[in-house]
């Protein structure tokens, strides 16, 4: 699968999603860093990408329906410590399903993914 990775996520988290096999790119790596959130979710729909990140506005389906992307997935985490998301992280990626998420708004959480088609 085709991730895009936010500015606001570790930037380890890139190389954990490489080593699980997905193409993982990151919004500082294409100097975006600063991008609103609207341009970049097209930039993530036009590259086929799946956004990732800790930003809740993109939980708001009226703005971002999920159906018009190619998935969102925002972690909503009590810490934002690193070695945290990235625990949180590996097991979110061992339970990615083989189709791909494009359409899915996944929200995950330390106990519990919740995803919205």
């Amino acid at each position: 699968m085709r991730f895009k990775l936010d500015e606001n996520l570790p930037h380890e988290l890139a190389f954990l999603f490489l080593r699980a096999g997905h193409d993982a790119s990151t919004v500082l790596e294409q100097g975006l860093g600063g991008t609103r959130d609207s341009d970049l979710i097209a930039v993530c729909t036009r590259e086929n990408r799946t956004m990732v990140t800790f930003d809740k506005d993109f939980t708001d389906i009226r703005t971002y329906p999920p159906a018009k992307h190619a998935g969102i997935v925002v972690f909503r985490l009590e810490s934002q410590a690193r070695d945290h998301v990235l625990e949180v992280a590996g097991r979110f990626l061992n339970s990615l399903p083989e189709a791909p998420i494009s359409g899915q708004l996944w929200i995950v959480e330390e106990s519990r993914i919740r995803v919205r088609r």
